[in-house]
């Protein structure tokens, strides 16, 4: 709990610095120091698995199997995103297509903003983008509550980058192996993804 505190508290500080000086946040610098400390943060969590040569062959032996975590979360994003069709003013396709980005605000706002139209774009973007703030929450929580595993669900695509330190802290070097090889399926089957989807015609 003492973590899901700690998040939560520097988000809502960080939003609030935001909103309340906007004109001493150079948005350049801050997303240098964001590559910096996102990158420092990853070569630790590579030490710390390269580390535990033993977890890696135990991630070995699971074989294609590791496959079936990347797969349940995409299923289950896209589950969860047509089911979001009956409480909004939107089509099966254009929820489906949303939920195809798992987390990947950037490159899924742009491909959705380019094939379909602005406005899904937008709303792609913050879709994604809350995905990846409530899994920084949820991540902890999980772990904690329910399951190691399952604590890999919330982050989606991100779980390659972002929100892998948060996992390797939470889990373990078992849990963080498969938790980045979920993230770069995840990363590659969104450029692939959304297009195809895209080009179904539903009922």
């Amino acid at each position: 709990m003492k973590m899901i505190g700690c998040i939560v508290a520097a988000v809502l500080a960080g939003i609030s610095l935001g909103w309340l000086l906007p004109s001493v946040i150079n948005s350049q610098v801050l997303d240098n120091v964001i590559t910096y400390v996102l990158a420092a943060m990853l070569f630790g969590v590579g030490i710390s698995i390269g580390h535990n040569r033993r977890e890696l062959v135990k991630i070995k032996a699971v074989g294609w199997r590791i496959l079936l975590v990347p797969l349940a979360i995409a299923a289950g994003s896209l589950l969860g995103a047509s089911i979001a069709s009956l409480f909004f003013n939107m089509s099966l396709k254009e929820v489906l297509v949303v939920g195809a980005g798992f987390g990947w605000y950037s490159l899924s706002s742009v491909l959705i903003t380019q094939l379909y139209n602005a406005e899904l774009g937008a709303i792609a973007f913050l879709a994604n983008v809350f995905r990846e703030l409530m899994a920084f929450v949820l991540i902890p929580f999980l772990a904690i509550h329910v399951g190691k595993v399952v604590a890999i669900a919330p982050g989606g695509a991100t779980t390659m980058d972002s929100t892998l330190p948060i996992i390797a802290k939470m889990t373990d070097t078992s849990t963080a192996m498969i938790a980045f090889v979920s993230g770069l399926i995840l990363t590659t089957l969104v450029p692939f993804l959304i297009p195809l989807l895209l080009t179904i015609h539903y009922g």
